[in-house]
């Protein structure tokens, strides 16, 4: 199953889904104390000579860009998400995406030496345009990043991001090319590793300059892991709105409309009859991979099965459900067979749930047929592992962020459905899912706006172990909590 577009912003809404703030369980293999590195790296460069000459000079390179650039990227925090951005003014403008700071007002800017400045929402971008700019309170003498001249960037170049990845890792620095570049979207796409957490930062050329902001990743597994496919607004839609904002005339409030486009979506009855659709080039696209889809909408309780079935002779059907929130609950592509998708699962929350009629393949038409059921299981819901627990002072904790942590591990089955909930009123739970080949498959802070705990509803890629970290969000995480996989 290929999973598609996933937003970068922690909690905010990109292009089609968003990712909570995320962590992942580190594991280190430290270089005994007797190893004599000096004489390994001589004897190596006496074997590689070439090869390490050449590794001397991209490494300086990197080690130039980040130097040069680092001070100047900063994480957005709005307190429902956060992002990345960079600075573009001494006195302290801040590029970033649109939907990091969609609900505009006041957010926090965390800079590079980790103090917390207050800023202003003060311009967003027109028409679909997914770029901000934030100003911080009493600045002066920042550094900043300069832009790239608009036309400059070439297919093949070096690709530099510097970001906050899932929220927790502040100043990451990933390296790689540019691999296309899409003259009709005024999108760069990169190999570069690009993760959520890291929309808004800089993609930078190898003289520090700013060539792109990063706004979104197509990847396969539902935690939104990077896959090495990556894309980054163009430098050249960046100078005209910059010049907007600087003269007053950029919005000052984001346009209240769906990120998914300006048609509004159709609403789908619970148990009602099945909605006959069609994908034509009439219909919205989705930026990733180009593919048609329409938009449905429904009401849902929290703790309700629901059964989503997309049908057709015509098109290989696809499947996107995002929450009240607009996170990703589940996508699928031929879970019902023969190209038709199905999802099943227990919904997090009350609320609005937002659903995509899409294809697996770009630009393909066809009809289709959409039906939404509540699912009645024929027996009772069976725990396959109900556990209570505590996070205290003096247990295992995740070396990137000193967080607090338990392990789990049950076995699944590929296909299988599963809904996982974490539960606490002692701190903010986070818990994460890894599947047999260690990867992650998916990872949730928050469940909804309203709450605090955790849950995932997953089909599982495989057949094997699974491991459940049970996490506090941060290092001051401790206390009671409940953990039910059902």
């Amino acid at each position: 199953m290929n999973l598609k577009l996933l937003s970068l912003a922690v909690s905010g809404i990109l292009t089609i889904g968003v990712t909570a703030s995320a962590t992942a369980v580190v594991t280190t293999s430290p270089v005994p104390p007797s190893t004599d590195l000096t004489e390994f790296n001589s004897v190596f460069k006496s074997v590689h000579p070439a090869g390490a000459i050449a590794q001397n000079v991209e490494e300086q390179t990197n080690i130039r860009v980040y130097e040069r650039a680092s001070p100047a990227v900063v994480t957005v925090d709005t307190d429902k998400s956060n992002g990345s951005g960079t600075i573009i003014s001494p006195d302290g403008m801040v590029l970033t995406n649109a939907h990091v700071v969609s609900a505009g007002g006041t957010v926090t800017i965390i800079l590079s030496d980790g103090r917390k400045v207050p800023a202003d929402v003060i311009g967003f971008g027109e028409e679909g345009l997914d770029l901000a700019v934030v100003k911080m309170r009493g600045q002066n003498n920042l550094p900043t990043i300069p832009l790239a001249r608009p036309g400059s960037v070439k297919v093949g170049q070096q690709a530099f991001a510097i970001g906050n990845p899932f929220g927790r890792f502040q100043g990451t620095f990933t390296v790689g090319i540019v691999s296309r570049i899409d003259q009709q979207r005024g999108l760069i796409q990169t190999d570069a590793a690009i993760n959520p957490g890291n929309s808004g930062g800089p993609l930078l050329n190898s003289s520090g300059e700013l060539i792109g902001v990063n706004t979104s990743i197509f990847t396969r597994g539902q935690g939104g892991g990077n896959i090495g496919i990556s894309f980054a607004i163009s430098v050249d839609k960046v100078p005209t709105f910059l010049t907007a904002v600087r003269e007053g005339r950029a919005p000052r409030v984001t346009q209240r409309r769906s990120p998914f486009g300006s048609k509004s979506p159709e609403k789908l009855a619970l148990n009602g009859p099945a909605v006959s659709g069609k994908l034509t080039n009439q219909s919205s696209v989705l930026p990733a991979d180009n593919s048609f889809f329409d938009l449905y909408s429904f009401e849902g309780k929290a703790g309700q099965r629901i059964t989503i079935e997309m049908k057709s002779q015509e098109i290989d059907s696809y499947l996107i459900l995002l929450g009240p929130n607009q996170r990703q609950i589940a996508q699928d592509d031929d879970g019902a067979g023969n190209n038709n998708a199905r999802i099943t699962v227990s919904l997090p929350a009350d609320g609005t749930y937002t659903l995509l009629a899409n294809s697996n393949e770009a630009r393909q038409s066809g009809a289709y047929t959409l039906e939404l059921k509540a699912t009645t299981p024929t027996e009772p819901t069976r725990a396959i592992l109900q556990e209570e627990g505590a996070l205290v002072a003096g247990g295992a904790v995740l070396p990137s962020d000193k967080s607090l942590y338990r392990e789990y591990t049950f076995e699944g089955r590929a296909g299988q459905s599963v809904a996982i909930s974490l539960e606490s009123g002692d701190f903010d739970p986070y818990v994460a899912l890894f599947g047999p080949n260690g990867r992650l498959v998916a990872e949730n802070d928050d469940a909804s706006d309203s709450t605090k705990n955790a849950f995932l509803s997953v089909t599982l890629p495989a057949t094997g172990r699974y491991r459940v970290i049970v996490n506090a969000y941060d290092a001051s995480g401790r206390g009671r909590y409940t953990l039910t996989i059902r």
